[in-house]
């Protein structure tokens, strides 16, 4: 398995109160298809390691995404450590991002109005052409997202994202050499998430990760 595509899966696989009125606080269950430009690595294969289905879970500048992928397990963002902890199914030690540090690079970027509708809410598209592909991302205004709370978080393109948008993503396609990826929003879950979900599990063992 080559480093680049350890390193695109760990900035792609980013990758709610009761009210649409303020920041979105709750649950967001998207479905994933992932379609492999990887010599020997099948579709299903893409699929089934990274996750055909993942649970993203977001409260204030906190973020969790838990999928059911025998290689990708879980990805957690911390604000207050502006760290992104990943967890392989491979390796009982969590490999941590530092939120500041972007390999990649948004080169432009485009906003097109009313694309498409996506569980009864209207979708603007924006599109960020990068350094490792084009990012083309569809959300909704009323999921808001405050953008200051991720202005650190440049890995991943996230603050470049949210910046533009003030919203969170009710479909993204991703394309780069590896890989496709198409996830859209299955079911929206506002709710009152508790604190503990955005902790390490006690007793976690650490380190930078090297991608």
């Amino acid at each position: 398995m080559t480093t680049n595509f350890i390193k695109l899966t760990v900035i792609f696989f980013l990758t709610m109160t009761s009210t649409f009125g303020q920041t979105f606080e709750g649950q967001i269950v998207y479905e994933n298809k992932y379609t492999s430009k990887i010599p020997n690595l099948t579709d299903q294969q893409f699929n089934s390691m990274m996750g055909s289905t993942q649970e993203y879970f977001i409260k204030g500048g906190n973020y969790k995404s838990v999928t059911n992928g025998t290689f990708m397990q879980w990805q957690l963002y911390i604000n207050k450590d502006n760290k992104l902890y990943n967890k392989m199914a491979n390796s009982p030690i969590l490999l941590w991002n530092d939120g500041l540090v972007n390999p990649d690079e948004v080169l432009k970027s485009e906003i097109n109005k009313n694309v498409i509708e996506i569980l009864g809410h209207q979708c603007d598209e924006l599109i960020l052409t990068c350094k490792s592909g084009v990012q083309k991302y569809y959300f909704s205004s009323k999921l808001k997202v405050d953008p200051k709370l991720y202005e650190n978080h440049k890995f991943g393109n996230w603050n470049e994202y949210i910046s533009k948008s003030g919203a969170l993503p009710l479909k993204v396609i991703i394309d780069s050499p590896q890989f496709t990826l198409e996830s859209i929003a299955k079911e929206i879950k506002p709710s009152n998430l508790d604190d503990k979900l955005f902790e390490l599990p006690a007793d976690s063992k650490v380190q930078k990760s090297p991608y």
